[in-house]
This record gives structure tokens, C-alpha cells and sequence, in this order.
């Protein structure tokens, strides 16, 4: 599935149909170049599942958690950029979080590909240099 966002007005829309494809499914890694707008979709995914505004980039903590004001349950966001083993994001419990339950929304996989559960959803955020509009390609729906 794909959907394409022309510009930031439309991301709360792309946001929407995002979530409702991806019903069912909890751990989603995204993978993008820098800049291409991982941290900023992610912060529309929690807005949507209710987080509110105090969503942001986890590039120093690795992971921020937050919890939906309206369903009450824990959302965490990770960025791995800086890890350089599996074994570093073990060492922050990043697996029991991935089998939680609860949604995972994963920056830089690459390195902990090797832990991330069976049914994670690869997400794949390009940019259009022409036109600067971003093609989200969600793939393992």
C-alpha cells in the first residue's frame, strides 16, 4: 500500500489511512533517508492514537514512551541511529517492548532487524525531489 502526502496539510489524512490499514498490526520500522519525515509522521501517528503535542524525535533517548489519552495505553517511539548492535537495544529492553503489544514505532531498524518480531511492518518514506511530496510504501499488511 502506498500513499503519498503532497504536503504537510495532508499529513493528518495520510495518518488516518495509515492507521486503519494497519489495524491489528503493532510494531511498524521505518526506513528513510535523513530528513525525509520519519520523526514527523510518527508524531502524527500518536497524535492520532491520542498522545497529543509532546511527541518528538528520540535521537538522544533512544526511546520516548507515551501514553494515549484516550485509550490510556503506551506508544513508544525508537530511534536507533546511534546504536551499533543489537545487543545495545537489548540492553534497553527494546524486545520486551516489540512483544508488548503496545505500538512500536521503530526510526533506523537496520541495526535491530535481527530482534524485531515476526509480522513487523516495514515502512518506506521517499521523497519526491521535484516536488518535495513524500510516498509512504507500507509493506507486510
Amino acid at each position: 500500500m502506498k500513499i503519498v502526502v503532497d504536503s504537510i496539510e495532508g499529513l493528518s489524512a495520510a495518518a488516518e489511512k495509515f492507521l486503519e490499514a494497519a489495524k491489528g498490526h503493532r510494531v511498524f520500522a521505518f526506513h528513510a533517508q535523513m530528513g525525509a519525515g520519519k520523526t514527523t509522521f510518527i508524531a502524527e501517528l500518536c497524535r492520532r492514537l491520542g498522545v497529543g503535542d509532546e511527541s518528538a524525535s528520540p535521537t538522544f533517548s533512544i526511546l520516548n514512551e507515551y501514553r494515549s489519552r484516550t485509550s490510556g495505553e503506551p506508544i513508544c517511539h525508537f530511534d536507533f541511529y546511534r546504536l551499533e548492535s543489537p545487543e545495545e537495544a537489548f540492553d534497553i529492553g527494546a524486545e520486551d517492548y516489540f512483544y508488548s503489544g503496545c505500538y512500536c514505532f521503530v526510526e533506523w531498524p537496520e541495526v535491530v532487524e535481527p530482534i524485531l518480531p515476526p509480522g513487523t511492518v516495514d515502512v518506506e518514506i521517499t521523497v519526491d525531489s521535484g516536488t518535495g511530496s513524500r510516498t509512504i510504501d507500507i509493506k507486510g499488511l
